[in-house]
């Protein structure tokens, strides 16, 4: 079948099912289970699939699964990958849909990537006589929550013989019927760590008989910001955020431990090693000087996500077959971390952004914002380019 044919099937097909798509997301939307406890969301997605007649396979993780559709001959094999987690936010969409899960919420739009990828097994399944070999599709827990779903997954196999992977993420930033593309570096690398500082509790009023935690680390704190100023080069960006500081008793009681809870965001792979040395060795030596100790925990983390240049030509000119030209924009470097990078260091591949922008319906708040809403038309726009790049990619690797 000629590519144009191609193009005009997978378009009649998705908006065909479009409404489905819209009800699964709905219901995900509805449901959603905060990152290693999608147990209900993986039990949901593998009822959906069998309706669709795809086969699954639940792996040795609590949670996620794999699927897989043949085509009419054997190939190559394609991965695609959707995440399936939720956030701790309370929402606040008013939405008739909104969760009923109180204080967890889809405020990422992985709700969407699901129900986008859900659309692409639909019409990879109705088309597989259109394509040789195998796309897989990879429904990954635990994106949100470092040290993350990806790197499990990998050491479970899923990206046994694949050529090429996709992948795609929401974007707030773009109007509903574009996407947002980069080659390259796109996406920061994330570090989360603990800093436990520990000193010697004692009466407010004699302080020189302790050793404060909370003034310790207030300075460990202020000092570490000197890292990203004084010790990286200007040009290469560096963040360093400490979103939680726990400890203390009382307000006459003088501190003897404090937890500090941080992230480190480069777009360096270089800096990705050697910041997380430089916050160790200053925290290491405030302590020393103020009497205190501390002890440095490293938590989870992303290598910097580096896109393929081929995959995205591919992406690129499939967008453009169906939808035509300046649709397409180029995606600014972000320091927001995704776990998608683990893939990409095993394979080649991309994650484009998919825009959900419609100011009328107020689909334009931030993720993670608990009034985050997206347009659902997006659906048909996304799982219409990933079945036509996934068909294309695996014609070129039969060649």
């Amino acid at each position: 079948m000629a590519k144009t044919e191609i193009a005009e099937k997978i378009l009649k097909h998705s908006l065909k099912i479009l409404p489905k798509q819209k009800s699964w997301r709905r219901y995900l939307h509805t449901y959603p289970e905060i990152s290693n406890q999608e147990f209900e969301t993986t039990k949901y997605l593998i009822t959906e699939l069998k309706k669709l007649s795809i086969k699954t396979k639940r792996l040795k993780l609590p949670t996620g699964l794999i699927a897989e559709v043949k085509g009419k001959k054997p190939g190559a094999i394609v991965a695609v990958r959707t995440d399936i987690d939720a956030l701790p936010i309370l929402e606040k969409t008013g939405l008739p849909y909104q969760s009923k899960n109180k204080g967890c919420m889809h405020a990422c739009g992985h709700d969407m990537h699901m129900a986008t990828i859900l659309g692409v097994a639909s019409m990879m399944q109705n088309m597989r006589d259109d394509f040789c070999g195998t796309v897989r599709f990879l429904f990954q827990p635990s994106e949100e929550m470092p040290p993350g779903g990806a790197k499990p997954m990998i050491a479970e196999g899923v990206l046994d013989d694949v050529k090429m992977i996709f992948g795609l993420h929401v974007d707030p930033h773009l109007k509903t019927g574009k996407i947002g593309l980069r080659d390259g570096v796109t996406m920061g690398s994330v570090t989360d760590f603990d800093l436990i500082v520990r000193g010697r509790s004692g009466h407010a009023a004699r302080p020189h008989h302790t050793v404060d935690a909370i003034v310790t680390a207030a300075e460990v704190v202020e000092s570490l910001q000197k890292v990203v100023s004084r010790e990286i080069d200007p040009i290469d960006p560096v963040v360093i955020t400490f979103g939680k500081i726990s400890g203390g008793y009382a307000r006459n009681v003088i501190c003897d431990e404090v937890l500090l809870v941080g992230t480190i965001r480069t777009l360096s792979p270089k800096a990705a090693k050697e910041v997380p040395k430089k916050v160790k060795r200053i925290a290491e030596a405030i302590c020393k000087a103020r009497g205190a100790k501390v002890e440095m925990t490293i938590k989870g983390d992303y290598p910097v996500l580096v896109n393929d240049a081929d995959t995205n030509k591919i992406i690129r000119e499939n967008y453009i077959s169906l939808f035509g030209k300046n649709k397409i924009e180029d995606t600014p470097q972000v320091l927001g971390g995704e776990d998608f990078a683990c893939y990409l260091e095993h394979v080649k591949g991309a994650m484009f952004r998919l825009g959900v922008m419609n100011k009328k319906i107020k689909a334009d708040k931030p993720w993670h914002s608990p009034e985050f809403i997206v347009d659902e038309d997006a659906l048909h726009f996304g799982s219409s380019v990933i079945t036509a790049s996934v068909i294309d990619a695996l014609a070129r690797f039969a060649k």
